[in-house]
């Protein structure tokens, strides 16, 4: 049986293979958080905004991709990044950007659905001001996605929460390769099964810190945020 000290003791030393798995996992995640940011939130924001012929489907599309499953997404990261793959020239199966690529992949749907649903109800309680005022459609988008900044970082934690726990896709492109694409989830499952448990609770521990301190963080923030407008 593993003794929980020993993971303490890993943590507290700094262990350095733990601490490598763990920034290369906040590397991939937080990167994959950040394009599906750049991708998800005007997408988002567009469908609150524009009304168009198979418009609804769409958006039924997108909520039902939230719950997309991880190994699809990686099963079709790794045929498209593989040797006979389209873009297999390019050599990035079982490197940290291809995980980049399949956690984006997996975060644009939450993220532009969650950013839909709070830029939809802006859009009922602002319509008439902005309209008044001759904003157009690219002027509503900004000024709606930025009013509802701070309400958006649910959706960003929603999206690096999938990402940091996830498994199947960064496994089938990355590959677990120790000291290069290892992450804190596959590193947990390895471990597990190889019965060196010391290493996979000390993982878990940072984990459950990580999301534990970001989801703080953000609501000090938004709490903040709702002081300061009175």
């Amino acid at each position: 049986m593993s003794n929980p000290v020993s993971a303490w003791q890993l943590i507290l030393s700094g262990d350095a293979a733990l601490f490598a798995i763990v920034r290369l996992s906040l590397a991939v995640s937080l990167s994959a958080v950040v394009l599906a940011a750049f991708a998800g939130l005007p997408l988002g924001a567009l469908l609150a905004l524009t009304r168009f012929s198979g418009r609804s489907v769409l958006v039924v599309l997108l909520n039902a991709l939230m719950g997309l499953p991880p190994v699809v997404v990686g099963l079709a990261v790794y045929l498209l990044l593989s040797r006979s793959g389209p873009l297999g020239v390019l050599g990035l199966l079982f490197t940290p950007t291809a995980m980049v690529i399949a956690q984006t992949i997996l975060i644009v749907p939450i993220v532009a659905a969650l950013t839909r649903q709070t830029i939809e109800d802006l859009w009922v309680e602002y319509r008439d001001e902005l309209t008044a005022m001759g904003v157009g459609p690219f002027g509503r988008m900004t000024t709606l996605l930025w009013d509802a900044r701070f309400s958006l970082l649910t959706a960003l934690l929603a999206g690096f929460g999938r990402a940091a726990a996830e498994v199947g896709a960064v496994m089938i492109v990355g590959g677990n390769i120790d000291g290069f694409t290892r992450t804190m989830t596959t590193a947990i499952s390895l471990e597990t099964s190889k019965g060196n448990l010391p290493l996979a609770m000390g993982l878990g521990l940072i984990l459950v810190a990580i999301v534990l301190l970001i989801n703080a963080a953000a609501w000090g923030t938004r709490a903040w945020s709702e002081r300061q407008a009175g």
